[in-house]
Parts: C-alpha cells; sequence; structure tokens
C-alpha cells in the first residue's frame, strides 16, 4: 500500500469518528435526557481527546512527508491540501486544552438553554467567561503569534480575513440602512392571523423540505432550542421550531436547514468520509441555506403555492390573497431575532455580533460587559431597546459552544447566494413557472451540479466564481434585495 492509500484509510476512520461525534451533539440538542449533561460532557470530551490523538498522529507527519502532491490528480492534491492544513492545525493545539475546550462547551450549551429560558444572564456569564478564556488561548495557539480572530474565521471560512470582512461590511453597510430607512417608513406589511397547530406545522415542514429536495431516507426532521443541521454523506439531519402565533419560524427555518442538508446530501459520493466530503466553507454552506430560504422560498413565485397549501392545511389565514400573503412573508419590521430576521435587515444583526466578538477574543471586552455592550449596540443600529435577554445577548447558541469566528460566515453566504442567484436567473429557464407550482427541481439541480457536489474540492471563492461567472462580491445582493423590497414597497 502506498503512502497516500495508507494515509486516506487512516484519515476515513478518523472522519468517521468525526460524525459519530457530531451525532452526540445532535443527540444532545434533540433527544438527551436533561438531567444526562454531565456524563454527555465527559463523553463528548473523551471524544475529543480520541479525535484530537489521531489529528496529531506521528504517522501523519511521516506519511505527508512521503507523499509528493504533484504527482497526485486533482483530487488527490485537494485532499492532501486539508489534511496538511488540519494537521498543521492540530499540532498548535495542546490536547488536554482541546479536551477541555469539547467538556465545557458541551456543558455550556445545556447551561445557556436554561438561562435563555429563564432570562437571566447571571446564571449564564461564569461558564461563558469559561468558554472565551479557553478559546482565546486556542486562538492564540492557532495564530501562533498573528492576528487570533483571523485564526477563528479560518476555521470556518478558509483564506478569509477580519479586515477583508470589516471592508466588505462597511461597503454593504450604508445601502442596507437606507433601504430600511425608506422601507420603514412606509406602511407595515400585513400580518397572518388563524390557528397554526404545532402538529401541523410540522406535517408541512416535511412537505417543505421533501419539495426542496430533500431526501428523509437519509436524514430526519427533530425539533430543537435553536435549528440547525448536522452530518454529511447519508446521514444529515436537521432541525426546526414550532410557534403557535408564527409558523413561517417553523416553515422558512425548516427551509434553512433543508438547504445546509441537500449541500451535503449533494456532496459526489465518491468523496464519502474523506475531507472533501463536506461542504468547503460556513459561508459557501449558507448561501445554499440563504438562497434556498430567501432567493427561492420567499419569492413571489413560491410563496403563490405555499399561499395555497398554507390555506388547504390551515384555513383562513387573515390575508386575503397571494400578493398579501408575499408581502407578510417578506414584511420588513421590528424585531429582535437574528433567525427571524427579515433579508433587509439580516446582515446588520451579523455585523453587531461580529463587531462584539470581535472585541471579545482581542481582549478589549471584557464577558461582564457584554450584555451592557450588547444592548447599547443594538440600540444605536436598530432604534429601539432590547426589552429581555433571549431577545439580546442570550438568543444564539453559538457563543455557548464556542463558535467564534463563524457569525461573519452568515454574511458571507449572504453575498455568495446573491452571486449564485444572479447566475441561477441567467442559466434556469422557466425558473419562475416552476416555483410557482412548487417545483425547485431545475434550481436545486443547478446547485447541485455547480456547487453542491464539489464539497471541499476547490477553495471557497473559486467554489463560488466558478459557479456564478463573478469574483463574488456584496453588488449581486444589494441590488437584489434594493430591486425586490424598491418594488415590495413601492419606494
Amino acid at each position: 500500500m502506498t503512502a497516500f492509500k495508507e494515509l486516506m484509510a487512516f484519515q476515513h476512520r478518523t472522519e468517521a469518528l468525526a460524525q459519530v461525534a457530531g451525532r452526540l451533539g445532535w443527540d444532545q440538542e434533540t433527544m438527551m435526557a436533561r438531567g444526562s449533561a454531565a456524563q454527555r460532557a465527559e463523553e463528548t470530551a473523551a471524544m475529543q481527546s480520541v479525535l484530537h490523538a489521531r489529528r496529531t498522529d506521528p504517522r501523519l507527519g511521516e506519511w505527508l512527508a512521503a507523499i509528493e502532491d504533484g504527482v497526485l490528480d486533482p483530487v488527490g492534491q485537494a485532499q492532501m491540501r486539508h489534511i496538511r492544513k488540519s494537521y498543521a492545525r492540530a499540532l498548535k493545539v495542546p490536547a488536554d486544552l482541546a479536551e477541555e475546550i469539547a467538556r465545557v462547551t458541551s456543558r455550556s450549551q445545556g447551561q445557556w438553554a436554561e438561562a435563555r429560558a429563564a432570562e437571566d444572564v447571571a446564571a449564564f456569564l461564569p461558564v461563558l467567561e469559561e468558554v472565551v478564556r479557553l478559546k482565546r488561548l486556542e486562538g492564540q495557539a492557532l495564530a501562533d503569534g498573528g492576528d487570533v480572530y483571523d485564526a477563528m474565521i479560518d476555521d470556518y471560512e478558509p483564506e478569509m480575513t477580519a479586515a477583508e470582512l470589516q471592508a466588505m461590511f462597511e461597503a454593504m453597510r450604508p445601502r442596507l440602512v437606507a433601504l430600511r430607512g425608506a422601507v420603514l417608513e412606509k406602511a407595515p406589511a400585513p400580518k397572518l392571523a388563524g390557528n397554526f397547530p404545532e402538529a401541523a406545522q410540522m406535517e408541512m415542514a416535511r412537505k417543505l423540505a421533501e419539495a426542496f429536495g430533500y431526501d428523509l431516507n437519509m436524514g430526519r426532521i427533530d425539533k430543537a432550542v435553536h435549528p440547525f443541521s448536522s452530518g454529511s454523506g447519508h446521514d444529515v439531519r436537521i432541525t426546526t421550531r414550532t410557534n403557535p402565533a408564527d409558523p413561517f419560524n417553523c416553515f422558512y427555518s425548516t427551509i434553512h436547514e433543508v438547504g445546509h442538508a441537500c449541500y451535503e446530501q449533494g456532496i459526489d459520493d465518491a468523496y464519502a468520509l474523506t475531507p472533501l466530503g463536506q461542504g468547503v466553507s460556513m459561508g459557501v454552506h449558507e448561501s445554499q441555506s440563504r438562497i434556498y430560504e430567501n432567493q427561492l422560498g420567499r419569492s413571489r413565485a413560491f410563496t403563490g403555492w405555499l399561499f395555497g397549501q398554507m390555506q388547504d392545511a390551515f384555513g383562513d389565514l387573515g390575508v386575503g390573497d397571494a400578493d398579501a400573503f408575499y408581502k407578510a412573508v417578506n414584511a420588513v419590521h421590528r424585531d429582535y431575532i437574528r433567525t427571524e430576521a427579515d433579508e433587509v435587515q439580516y446582515n446588520l444583526h451579523i455585523m453587531l455580533r461580529f463587531d462584539l466578538e470581535r472585541a471579545l477574543m482581542g481582549g478589549d471586552l471584557q464577558v461582564g460587559d457584554l450584555e451592557a455592550a450588547w444592548n447599547d449596540r443594538f440600540e444605536a443600529d436598530f432604534g429601539y431597546a432590547v426589552d429581555k435577554p433571549s431577545h439580546g445577548v442570550l438568543q444564539d447558541v453559538h457563543w455557548s459552544v464556542g463558535l467564534f469566528g463563524y457569525f461573519p460566515t452568515y454574511s458571507l453566504g449572504n453575498v455568495y447566494a446573491g452571486c449564485l442567484h444572479e447566475a441561477l436567473r441567467r442559466d434556469v429557464s422557466g425558473l419562475e413557472a416552476d416555483l410557482a407550482k412548487g417545483e425547485t427541481g431545475a434550481a436545486t439541480s443547478w446547485l447541485r451540479e455547480n456547487v453542491q457536489r464539489h464539497g471541499g474540492l476547490k477553495t471557497p471563492a473559486q467554489t463560488i466564481a466558478d459557479a456564478s461567472g463573478v469574483t463574488p462580491s456584496p453588488e449581486p445582493l444589494l441590488a437584489y434585495l434594493e430591486e425586490k423590497f424598491g418594488a415590495l414597497y413601492a419606494l
């Protein structure tokens, strides 16, 4: 057996174990009894210890030294690129630190959920303080004298820096603020009214998941406090949540997570349980969830079909026709919650989090001052005060599980989705007619062929550039938003 084959066999087992570790996290959020949290933290730490040992195994260094990348085909070269990077990064993080981060973040996730339910920030701050301390140590180890936050971003969006993101956000912010201001001066959009039982919402969620191509033979839909997608290959699971007064929360969370899941299900089977067998970055991942949710799922054509489906399922919806329903789906209004934010304001939520977590990781903001900093920034950005912690600093799960550097990829995903949507409209004829019948196959097949099947074969920016035919930039997204909401609100 050649060194490359030995390396890939070893990596295959490591990837399989990583999927098992991910399933522990899925179970914790969906099925696990609350009293099992302490034991689960130890199980998670044990799995992380095993994975860290494999990712730093001396044999990896020997195999990597023995392999000449230039003699491999493009797929083999891409595998080597990922493995070399993973090995170099893993060596920088001490095993006991990796294990402790896994233990603490597993525990803190449950404490965040309890604090959020109780509106008790003080109950969460001690464990968050520990998470931040550990993640700073990890970031410093990874940065090796460089920018700590850049090292964290690299975990989720390779080759991206905080400076590049900052420049992008500064270019986007004035046009988003101007669009929001113009829209909010107009009369508010219609609102749904009616009875939306949980069981009926979940039935509709399954119908929507299948309409967007999610293969439930290799997945499942469950409920969680914070919707997410988990897994890859032939076992990709999603969660959603229900609100009796707001079925859109369930439906669009479902479509969003289906976008993530379809990306994983759409990757070439030849890459399964290898470094190429998962989404290349969180920004590209988010491009799939956002284009499914927004440019497709919130389009005039698709909402016309959804209007009829919801009438059949729930009866009177409190809006008179499909046009009013379309406006209700795309309503721009004052709110607090990122995951429920309209397309106009969503990226402003991300910019807030980007600045706060960058300050946290740089030591310019302390955990004890985080709530006040959040509330001050939110009021400055949105024009009204946070009314309770679950609408403010406790609303997201990310910091409790140590996902620092993750938030900016949400806006980057929107930017990527704007580029892809422009190309999709150019390349797929009859798109609107299909969506009006609830048929997404042409659109999702285009995304699978041009983005999803490649997995980690290319870099993130190259994946989007090759699919869209343009260098990624915010312009297509901003133009789309101004056109769509300008028409919706007669600006």
